[in-house]
């Protein structure tokens, strides 16, 4: 029996009780038309009213394809009537003869109103479950919907890191290029630093997330190969908290705030100057900042590529809860800071990677 188990599937407490009130109503609102007590009627009504549910029941969940589910809904009503009545003589104490004979007319009201209450009930059910239908494919286009914006969200965040990877390589291959040019053997030790940079950095350009140790550990490198390059024209420390190492960050923008650091701060205007990374946080905000003590905000600042491609993702990645703010840094100078909302608390027993000491 338990092969056809599956044809009975909905006959639940709550469709047997959704059925008996319609039966209670059937009966209740024909006794004025016939000479029947309501008890009489309510046996009648039930009996044909369970028989349709099961046939109905049976004719939904059939595995078939040649006729339309509506077809197979409404035969088994007229069906399930037909057996209801039958069932409704047997309750009463009728034979089968006498119900097709003397008592006919009896059975094909009592038939009739099966159909017709049957009717009116699958009717209610074929359009409850083309509302469900639409509902579930409204669901599922809305789905589809956020599945492509997320889709497209990534290949836009892609594309800007994209932009970003090649802006950094260039600008770090010409100073490279410029200390070859103006003295070897630093430009030995500087390209000895470059593929050291770059073996660390390049597996993480495609990373969608990484921390604040790793990314200001690359900051590191970056600052020490223009140390070597501008010499006493350059000092720069790192104040980053060993608790906020390990917090998430998204790869590629703290080293594109020191680069704009470097090439629009310190490199156009100062003979001595410096850069400060820092990170802090402040009541649950992660603040991760470049200061340098150069140029200054120019009308240019804040509208090139690299900031420009910060200002998009942090938009793209967070909404909202993160912002750049560029500001002025006193005496002179930048202050670049990235703030996003919502830090992780540190993982217990999991310790950080080691912070970099200052350096100047």
């Amino acid at each position: 029996m338990t092969r056809y188990a599956h044809l009975f599937d909905g006959l639940t407490p709550k469709r047997v009780g959704v059925v008996s009130l319609l039966c209670l109503w059937a009966a209740a609102s024909t006794v004025w038309f016939f000479k029947n007590t309501f008890l009489d009627l309510l046996v009648s009504a039930l009996c044909v009213g369970y028989t349709c549910m099961v046939f109905f029941t049976v004719a939904t969940n059939l595995q078939q394809r040649r006729v339309p589910p509506w077809v197979a809904q409404v035969a088994s009503i007229i069906l399930g009537s037909f057996a209801g009545t039958v069932l409704t003589g047997l309750v009463k104490g009728r034979d089968i003869a006498t119900m097709f004979s003397e008592r006919f007319f009896g059975v094909l009201i009592t038939m009739s109103m099966g159909i017709g209450f049957g009717c009116w009930a699958v009717w209610i059910y074929y359009h409850r479950q083309k509302e469900a239908r639409r509902e579930a494919e409204l669901a599922q286009a809305r789905a589809e919907r956020a599945q492509l914006e997320k889709s497209v969200l990534q290949a836009k965040l892609a594309l800007m890191q994209a932009q970003v990877e090649p802006h950094f390589l260039f600008n770090t291959l010409a100073n490279v290029q410029h200390l070859v040019e103006t003295d070897p053997p630093s430009a030995a030790r500087m390209l000895e630093s470059l593929i050291q940079y770059l073996r660390a950095a390049l597996p993480r350009m495609r990373e969608e997330a990484t921390t604040v140790g790793r990314e200001v550990d690359m900051a590191k490198a970056y600052l020490e190969i223009h140390a070597m390059r501008m010499g006493s024209r350059l000092a720069f420390a790192i104040d980053v908290p060993e608790a906020l190492r390990a917090q998430p960050f998204p790869p590629m923008m703290l080293i594109t705030l020191v680069e704009n650091a470097v090439i629009h701060g310190i490199d156009p205007c100062c003979d001595e100057g410096s850069i400060t990374v820092r990170a802090m946080d402040e009541g649950g905000r992660l603040r991760v900042s470049v200061a340098d003590t150069g140029e200054g905000i120019s009308p240019k600042k804040g509208a090139g590529v690299g900031l420009a491609n910060i200002r998009e993702r942090l938009k793209a990645l967070y909404g909202g809860g993160a912002r750049l703010v560029m500001e002025e840094n006193a005496p002179r100078g930048v202050v670049a800071t990235i703030e996003i909302d919502g830090m992780v608390p540190a993982a217990e027993g999991v310790p950080a990677p080691p912070a970099p000491a200052a350096v100047s």
